[in-house]
């Protein structure tokens, strides 16, 4: 029987959370999947993805996470595409939930973790592969560099974050998966977001999202691992070169790096970042 699909309300998170704690990802409470849903920032959301349901049973779901982005003067709206599971009896229907997300108008999409055959399929619908060349940052316990100061206190962030930076700060602050660091020298100073992230079944790495000054990055990115390392439980950093303006201080280059895609004529792929997605929202 052809399942029915439907928009994911908040009525119906708690049945879609245990379908994907369930199905996709144990370690993810019922209750971490929903609360990612219930993104921090304020914007209209359409939906929480959709879903398929046999009766009254989930068979199939597919997240998504909705933002308004500036830019160039112009508000985009962006849908994130977020995690993909259906049941193996009804496999064959699955592509309905893409497509419906897919369908959306006014929409610019993004997803920032395809994997499988999620990717070709994204590329025959048109999605275009963004440059995610990645460097590896070891975790060393560096002495403390005269002139630099790496910080992840609340109080030293509301201090030193202004204008645009304050605003994705406050928008983040309560993200589940988001860990906000400020790397300051002399006048100047780096907004940081980062994510702790698992390669291999091992959850011992860190990933930057977001830098807002990418060349302070680049120079103390060997401060920046440390600072994972002691205050965030990081045996290493992973910095992609569109993130940082290439490749950082002390950093070796992974031989392959994980994919993240977008569709959109209105969004320059140098200019995507990470925020505002399931990257921010939910940890595994």
């Amino acid at each position: 029987m052809k399942a029915a699909l439907s928009p994911i309300t908040a009525e119906d998170l708690p049945a879609v959370s245990r379908f994907m704690h369930r199905q996709l990802n144990p370690k993810v409470e019922e209750l971490q999947w929903a609360q990612a849903l219930r993104v921090p920032w304020d914007v209209p959301q359409p939906n929480h993805g959709f879903f398929l349901a046999q009766g009254e049973r989930v068979v199939g779901a597919y997240l998504a996470y909705y933002s308004e982005r500036q830019v160039a003067g112009e508000t985009l709206q962006v849908c994130n595409l977020g995690a993909w599971c259906v049941l193996d009896s009804h496999r064959h229907q699955g592509l309905r939930l893409l497509t419906t997300l897919l369908k959306q108008p006014g929409y610019e999409f993004t997803d920032f973790s395809p994997s499988g055959n999620v990717v070709p399929l994204n590329r025959k619908l048109k999605f275009t592969d963004l440059d995610t060349t990645t460097s590896l940052v070891p975790g060393v316990p560096l002495p403390r560099g005269r002139g630099v100061r790496v910080s992840s206190r609340p109080d030293v962030l509301d201090s030193v974050l202004q204008g645009e930076e304050r605003e994705l700060y406050a928008d983040h602050r309560a993200a589940a998966a988001a860990r906000h660091i400020v790397l300051s020298t002399g006048s100047e100073h780096c907004y940081v977001v980062a994510r702790k992230d698992t390669r291999k079944g091992v959850r011992a790495f860190a990933s930057v999202l977001y830098a807002s000054n990418p060349e302070l990055l680049r120079r103390h990115a060997p401060r920046l691992a440390t600072h994972l390392l002691t205050q965030h439980g990081a045996a290493a950093t992973l910095i992609e070169h569109r993130v940082a303006g290439g490749a950082p201080t002390g950093s070796h280059r992974l031989s392959r790096s994980r994919p993240k895609m977008l569709r959109s004529e209105a969004l320059d792929p140098a200019r995507v970042d990470y925020l505002y997605s399931e990257l921010t929202c939910l940890e595994w």
